[in-house]
């Protein structure tokens, strides 16, 4: 156990995921987006270096879920998007004294527990920063930042390098790890049928799903 908190920014499900739009449908859409961040929380409450879950959220069923799994749920600057949801839960663990944060996103399925425990190990003393790409290296899926505010984070589709520069500029030589669960996020049609595709097949919560879909 350790004093590093995974932290997970969830969006409302309602009209989630809609660059998805031409292979699923709107409700198909909605029950992905569940059906990843129970995924997702699954694997982060099997890891053994983190010492909790939280979720921002102000969607009821992400609540509800994240509750089960043992998980704190917050609401702090859960609508300000990814990157404000994310700095809300930074807020919240550095007024509880909490001195590092792991945050990463709803929607990367086979994000198993052991990579969450890696991820957790490779954190430094503080000040530091880890971070581990999506799979093109555009996207940041997972980072620790300790404390919390080390370094200023703004995610999107090209915050990769941005996070790295902005990580220097702070003084902290980052610490890259990649991983083939926490790289591989679905959020386009090519990233569904990369997770579809993936090796070695690995049973999930959402590949059950997709399947069921048809696809």
């Amino acid at each position: 156990m350790t004093n590093v908190w995974a932290c997970v920014p969830v969006k409302e499900f309602t009209g989630a995921k809609q660059r998805l739009a031409s292979l699923l449908r709107p409700r198909q859409r909605e029950i992905l987006a569940e059906t990843m961040l129970e995924d997702v929380l699954s694997a982060l409450a099997g890891a053994t270096r983190i010492a909790g879950i939280m979720i921002n959220t102000v969607d009821a069923r992400a609540a509800a879920l994240a509750k089960r799994y043992g998980a704190r749920v917050v609401s702090e600057g859960a609508r300000d998007g990814h990157t404000g949801a994310v700095n809300g839960m930074a807020r919240v663990l550095a007024a509880d004294g909490d001195a590092a944060m792991l945050t990463v996103p709803g929607d990367i399925p086979r994000v198993t527990a052991r990579e969450i425990d890696a991820v957790a190990a490779s954190r430094r003393d503080a000040p530091s920063f880890t971070i581990v790409p999506a799979h093109d290296e555009l996207g940041s899926n997972a980072v620790i930042c300790a404390p919390p505010f080390a370094v200023p984070l703004r995610f999107g589709d090209d915050s990769y390098f941005p996070h790295l520069m902005a990580a220097r500029h702070h003084g902290i030589e980052p610490t890259v790890l990649r991983l083939p669960g926490i790289g591989l996020d679905i959020d386009h049609p090519v990233d569904l049928l990369a997770f579809l595709r993936a090796k070695p097949r690995q049973p999930s919560h959402t590949l059950r799903l997709l399947e069921g879909f048809g696809l």
